[in-house]
Parts: C-alpha cells; sequence; structure tokens
C-alpha cells in the first residue's frame, strides 16, 4: 500500500510515465545500429538509466516520508544500486571476453582424444609418429613391454621409445612415473628419443628430472597441436652433432 496509495508514489509512478512517453517521442540524433552488439548496448544503457534516474530516486523519496518501512526500502535501495553497478560494468567484461575469446583452432581435438582408451591412444601416437616421418613403429603396450608402449625410428635413424599416458586432465604425471621411464628408456632401450606423451600436464618434479635427463614431454596442449598437424620438434631431422653424440652413448 506504501507503493501503491501514498502521494510519492503517485508522483513517481506518474514520473516514470513521463519518462517513458519521452523517451519513445524523443528522436534520435544518430540511427540506430541494427547488430546484435549495438542492441544490447541500447539495452544496457536504458536499464542503467531507469535504475540511476528513476528507481533510485524513488526509493530516496519514499525512505524520506515513510518510517515504517524505513529498513526494507534502505535494503531494496542498496540491492538496486549492486545491479547498477553490475551493469555499469557489463560493457568492460564484454569487451574483455571478446578481445580474448577469439576462435580455437583445435576445437573437439582433445575430446576426441579424451573418449579414447589406453589402447587407441597408444595407436594414436603410432599414427602421429609415422605421419612425422617415423618408420618401423611397433606398439608394444601391455605386460612385457619393458616400460615402454612404442617404439620407431625418426627419418635419420636415431631410435625412439614412447611412453603413453591416458589420465584424466586433473590427474598429472608425477615424477616416480618419469623416473621408471627414464630406466625403461635410456637403460633398457638406450634410446635416442625419448618421449613421454601424456593426456595432461607434468608435476613441477617430473618436468625437472625430463629436463635433466633430456626426455621430450608432451603434454595436453603439445599433443592437441601434435594432434592436429604441428611437427614434433624431437622427431624432426637432427644436426650431426646431436646424431654423433647419441651413437658414441650408446657406444
Amino acid at each position: 500500500m506504501l507503493l501503491r496509495d501514498s502521494d510519492v508514489a503517485r508522483q513517481v509512478r506518474t514520473y516514470l510515465l513521463d519518462m517513458d512517453y519521452l523517451a519513445r517521442a524523443r528522436p534520435v540524433d544518430t540511427p540506430a545500429s541494427s547488430t546484435p552488439h549495438a542492441l544490447d548496448d541500447r539495452i544496457d544503457q536504458r536499464i542503467t538509466h531507469i535504475l540511476g534516474k528513476t528507481v533510485v530516486p524513488m526509493f530516496n523519496a519514499l525512505i524520506e516520508s515513510s518510517g515504517e518501512h524505513r529498513q526494507e526500502l534502505v535494503s531494496l535501495r542498496e540491492d538496486v544500486q549492486r545491479i547498477e553497478q553490475q551493469l555499469c560494468g557489463h560493457e568492460t567484461r564484454i569487451t574483455e571476453l571478446e578481445r580474448t575469446r577469439g576462435p580455437r583452432r583445435y576445437t573437439g581435438i582433445m575430446a576426441s582424444i579424451d573418449a579414447m582408451n589406453w589402447r587407441e591412444f597408444e595407436h594414436h601416437v603410432a599414427v602421429l609418429l609415422r605421419r612425422d616421418g617415423c618408420t618401423d613403429v611397433v606398439v608394444h603396450g601391455g605386460p612385457g613391454d619393458r616400460g615402454v608402449d612404442v617404439t620407431a625410428h625418426t627419418a635419420d635413424g636415431r631410435s625412439v621409445v614412447a611412453q603413453c599416458k591416458s589420465f584424466a586432465p586433473y590427474r598429472p604425471v608425477w615424477s616416480g612415473e618419469l623416473q621408471k621411464f627414464l630406466g625403461a628408456s635410456l637403460v633398457q632401450h638406450t634410446a635416442d628419443v625419448a618421449l613421454f606423451v601424456a593426456t595432461t600436464s607434468f608435476t613441477p618434479d617430473a618436468r625437472a628430472i625430463a629436463e635433466t635427463y633430456g626426455v621430450t614431454l608432451v603434454d595436453r596442449s603439445h599433443l592437441e597441436k601434435w594432434s592436429a598437424g604441428v611437427p614434433l620438434t624431437a622427431l624432426q631431422q637432427a644436426s650431426p652433432d646431436t646424431t654423433g653424440r647419441a651413437r658414441s652413448r650408446k657406444r
């Protein structure tokens, strides 16, 4: 009844109707754009204008003239002011999102890889090795694989061993798993190129071990690009010095 029957409420209602009529009747200086973004901006501006110029003053007037419902009206006014602040920041947030969003180049690739079982993932890595010029590609995974899942040779003759881990994205590869792979790849197989391919990330300790012993880590982001056609640097033609050092290590 306070909002319906009081003199202040009637005055505010008349003011709102007058403002709405003027907004509809007033000619615009520039033609409105028909794009969705321009329409959204106009809607935001109109809502912000109504909140700031009519609704908040209405609450101010009602608060001054009412004692019984003063606290409730103050709380409602604060809620409206918070909404007004959120609307004022809306355009800035949308602009930032539009600037950083951009099109994803590899949409859907990781979703299909995540749907693979461990055996399908190993064969997927084997396909990528062949695509990058490797020969003698063999999938070993399972019991008796001697700690590696795939073996191959690069185009320039270097031996390759790969460990393939199909983990959930939230479960990183730990340092202990890297240490086990080191023993298999460098000691048992004496590989020139050791690849640890995972559908997830690696812990800092695991990365430190890989850097120390020359293991190439293919984490989730690198796997996405590799699967999309970006060649893996470790499989590309090695320099003569690198090939010579690898052969010396074998001897």
